[in-house]
């Protein structure tokens, strides 16, 4: 019987994993960050991923390569998948000072976005809703943009046609808020379950890694 899907999310200094992890292709896309929180974050997504699907194949995060296939840009850019297990699901998304990640057999995404300050974002707005679709702020319309933004990462909705599609459920839907104002929005064939970073590491028997600086 097929495991359920797992999603984390956390701050990228709670991820507690060494970046010597990572794929020379991570490691260039991260140094041309130029802001520290930005190359933080993507380095914590690309290790959170990991932990991940550590836990759901049973392996070490340590022996698994996360690479992303696009047929415009090459190596480094486009959909995510595991060298050790390309069958396998897996997204991942970071906003300055928050990281999330989901694996699980089929169709996966996941979206993390930070709820703006002030008056609804009308332009925002004019780019995710769909005709029918209203929101009376923006804690509304980030969650709607999420969760589109989800579907997306599934392969079952691009940037432009998210005007013209209104949001239905398609598959499980797991969503959750930070309590400093970021929204998560997960989208699995079957019911995903959220564990914690800490659970995670300690699954993976975490003491024996030796951490190193987030780049």
């Amino acid at each position: 019987m097929p495991a359920d899907p797992i999603a984390a999310g956390a701050r990228p200094e709670e991820v507690d994993a060494p970046p010597s992890w990572l794929t020379p292709v991570e490691r260039e896309r991260a140094g041309r960050l130029r802001q520290e929180a930005d190359r933080r974050a993507f380095v914590a997504a690309h290790l959170l991923v990991r932990l991940c699907a550590a836990e759901f194949l049973g392996r070490h995060p340590g022996t698994l390569t996360l690479l992303q296939r696009c047929p415009v840009h090459g190596p480094g850019h486009g959909v995510p998948y595991l060298e050790e297990a390309p069958g396998l699901g897996v997204s991942l998304s970071h906003t300055r000072g928050y990281v999330c990640a989901a694996v699980g057999e089929g169709r996966v995404g996941v979206d993390a976005e930070r709820v703006p300050d002030g008056p609804l974002d009308e332009a925002l707005a004019g780019m995710v809703l769909a005709p029918g679709e209203r929101v009376t702020g923006n804690r509304e319309l980030i969650r709607l943009w999420a969760r589109k933004e989800a579907l997306i990462k599934r392969g079952e909705l691009t940037l432009d046609g998210m005007r013209g599609t209104p949001w239905r459920p398609r598959g499980h839907l797991l969503e959750w808020e930070t309590p400093d104002g970021v929204l998560v929005a997960v989208v699995t064939d079957a019911p995903a379950r959220r564990l914690g970073v800490g659970e995670l590491a300690a699954s993976a028997g975490s003491g024996g890694w030796r951490r190193g600086p987030l780049m």
